[in-house]
């Protein structure tokens, strides 16, 4: 609540000061109060230059203590080696905002001048809007403090971009596009308010309807994460993430000084958080003005009306590829549209009016699907046809979305020559969803399915997170941190393995031949055996281990073959003996992981296991710690997840046990921050009722000072 509060300043500010302000046209600063003194805003515009004079009919003022009105925000266009004093003087001013426009500082490597410019703000109770931004737009109070083309359009859409240069071309953007916004604000190096902060105040802003952020990469993603999972419950957020290639992640970096996170960890971790991804700034462009417009639909059915059969089944594609449920009651659809359709047309969905419809026949259909409650949403296709007259289907068209806008969600998709696309350019910028393309058309009503289920779903139901002996894991690593280690060997690994509730082939170390003998009768053939070192984490990679070991002089053989190829491998390495393990009977080979994520701090993870996990890559990811829903979603949404159902008369998987184990993987990296990594590969997934036998777990560590989770 204190940042929402604290956030109602900068967007609604009674004073907005410029410091750096020209009255050379082509400087950032003139450009600044001339967007502010055209948008009309309702406060008052206070220009800084030491020069005096006046600006666009504003007074300068020679210094910011020479104003008399209250500033709450302010603008500061002065070169970098300039900000500190200026901060300085905002702080005697009492202002509660800055918002830095200047460049020069984390985006070029300058860390120290970045830090040392929010603490000093923050010492001041004023919180830093940038640096390396292009300002700030808020309808709200018709504030346009940017330095960008000016003439934004109010309306209910709110974009938060890290890239200035893009937010700027946005700006152009949504001019062409008739698409309003409540707010548009730079963020830049996110030194101090970032996303979290800015979506906090978005929540409860009545104007908006939607958000669309651009992101080069996360810093606090915890909180984000956090925050995102709250606001999406309640409006709909759409994100454009650069940074998706590896190259594109470097780019990121260097360009905002901002670390982009792994690609498929950003992906499912949104997804988690019910926000959309846009593949392209045009799609995102087309998800968010259908969204701040259209109604949320009542179910989930969907119609499609057309005039062409081959479009009717691009359609349906479509509608299958962005998750858009078609209607399927064949006697109703029948009898609704029994009155427009010819003898040779077809009822089922797609209704198929054939290229004989006329205007009429769309209106009357689409009625059709107005009327009816069991139908929830409609899909009108047009293809130019010799025997329609293109030059009365806008009315219509303009007619039947009228009809729809406030009831139910309908878009449009058509196709034909010059004459079609000028209609389509003519009725989008009157804010009709017509598109010259089906998939397009669909995509964006599929994006309002899929925010509106989350809208929908309410809060995830609280879960007792399942019982593990947290104090006697921190003991095994602080033995093994006191040697120096920032991993646990394969005994330590087990105990902590018995810690957390997981089961465990029987293993006992043995550190001479003779105890692998005994090891091995005592835990009955077959056995694996596996290479004991702190010099040689990837046991496979070293020839460290044996699988299926029968009788006793397959053991003898294994291990004098283990110790010949560990020392081949590493000749330096000490082995303190070998591991021999019971032979897990086979399952379905999955895999469960959780780590510390440069970006979004605990993460869990599921896939599929064993020695392809690294080639296949069929994972997920989700924030941790996760809930029993979260992570049968997680082990649902794998390619695999079949194998895990049941194939070739095979019985169905213990899925359950699966999720448990997720989910204890995924609290203990949440509290247990010291370590860095977990890994159970392969977790052998058995039938139903029958469990799951962790085989083999890695930890990675950092040390035991923390205690409590950070």
């Amino acid at each position: 609540m204190e940042t929402r509060a604290s956030m109602g300043r900068l967007f609604n500010p009674r004073g907005v000061a410029v410091v750096g302000a020209s009255a050379n046209p082509g400087k950032i600063g003139y450009r600044v109060v001339e967007n502010m003194v055209k948008a009309g805003f309702t406060g008052e515009i206070y220009p800084i230059n030491p020069k005096g004079g006046e600006i666009l009919g504003r007074k300068v003022y020679a210094k910011l203590a020479d104003v008399e009105g209250a500033v709450d925000v302010a603008v500061l266009a002065v070169p970098a080696e300039h900000v500190l004093g200026a901060v300085g003087d905002c702080a005697a001013k009492d202002v509660g905002h800055l918002v830095v426009v200047t460049s020069g500082f984390s985006e070029i490597g300058n860390i120290a001048l970045e830090k040392e410019l929010v603490a000093l703000a923050k010492k001041h109770g004023m919180r830093v809007l940038g640096p390396n931004i292009f300002g700030i737009y808020s309808a709200t109070s018709r504030l346009d403090a940017t330095f960008g083309p000016g003439g934004i359009l109010p309306g209910h859409v709110a974009i938060v971009t890290q890239s200035g240069a893009l937010g700027i071309a946005m700006i152009g953007k949504t001019a062409a596009e008739s698409l309003g916004l409540s707010a548009l604000i730079s963020v830049g190096n996110k030194s101090d308010i970032d996303e979290a902060d800015l979506l906090e105040y978005l929540a409860d802003d009545p104007e908006t309807r939607v958000v669309l952020l651009y992101v080069e990469g996360v810093k606090n993603g915890e909180r984000l994460v956090k925050t995102l999972r709250e606001v999406t419950q309640r409006k709909h957020v759409v994100v454009i993430k650069s940074g998706r290639s590896a190259r594109g992640a470097m780019a990121a970096a260097s360009h905002t000084g901002s670390l982009a996170g792994a690609d498929d960890v950003f992906d499912d971790i949104m997804r988690q958080c019910g926000v959309l991804r846009a593949e392209s700034v045009q799609e995102a462009f087309n998800w968010v003005r259908f969204l701040s417009t259209a109604p949320l639909p009542s179910g989930e059915d969907a119609v499609i009306v057309t005039n062409g059969g081959g479009i009717g089944v691009l359609a349906t594609d479509a509608c299958e590829k962005y998750g858009v449920r078609l209607y399927d009651n064949q006697p109703v659809l029948a009898t609704a549209f029994a009155d427009v359709m010819p003898e040779f047309g077809s009822s089922k969905n797609p209704v198929d009016l054939t290229g004989q419809a006329t205007g009429d026949d769309y209106a009357r259909s689409l009625d059709a699907v107005l009327a009816r409650s069991d139908m929830h949403a409609a899909i009108a296709l047009y293809c130019e046809t010799a025997l329609f007259d293109t030059t009365q289907f806008a009315d219509l068209l303009r007619s039947v979305y009228r009809r729809y806008a406030e009831v139910k969600p309908i878009v449009f998709a058509l196709f034909g020559g010059e004459r079609i696309e000028t209609m389509i350019r003519e009725l989008r910028s009157e804010g009709v969803p017509v598109f010259g393309d089906v998939y397009e058309a669909i995509s964006v009503l599929g994006s309002l399915y899929r925010s509106w289920r989350r809208l929908t779903e309410g809060n995830e139901e609280a879960e007792t997170p399942p019982e593990m002996d947290i104090a006697s894991i921190r003991q095994v690593l602080a033995r093994a941190g006191a040697q120096g280690r920032k991993f646990l060997l394969a005994h330590e690994a087990a105990e902590v393995a018995a810690a957390l509730g997981l089961r465990m082939p029987r293993s006992i170390l043995a550190r001479d031949l003779d105890a692998a003998i005994r090891a091995a009768e005592t835990i009955g053939y077959p056995v694996v055996m596996k290479v004991v070192s702190k010099d040689i984490v990837h046991k496979s990679d070293a020839g460290g281990v044996a699988l299926d070991l029968e009788d006793r002089d397959e053991v003898v053989d294994a291990y004098q073959a283990i110790l010949r190829s560990c020392l081949r491998y590493k000749p330096d390495a000490v082995i303190e003996g070998v591991e021999v393990v019971e032979m897990v009977r086979a399952g379905v080979e999955t895999i469960v992981g959780a780590r510390q994520d440069p970006s979004f701090g605990p993460v869990a993870m599921f896939g599929l296991g064993g020695i392809y996990v690294e080639v296949m890559k069929d994972v997920s990811f989700r924030a941790a710690p996760v809930t029993g829903r979260v992570a049968r979603e997680m082990i649902g949404s794998i390619r695999a997840y079949p194998l895990l159902l049941g194939v070739r008369g095979e019985s169905r998987k213990d899925i359950g046990a699966a999720a448990d184990v997720v989910m204890r993987l995924g609290r203990l990296i949440a509290e247990c921050r010291e370590i860095t990594d977990i890994e159970v590969n392969p977790l052998v997934v058995y039938d139903y009722g029958e469990g799951v036998k962790a085989v083999d777990v890695r930890i990675l560590f950092r040390g035991t000072q923390g205690g409590d989770a950070a």
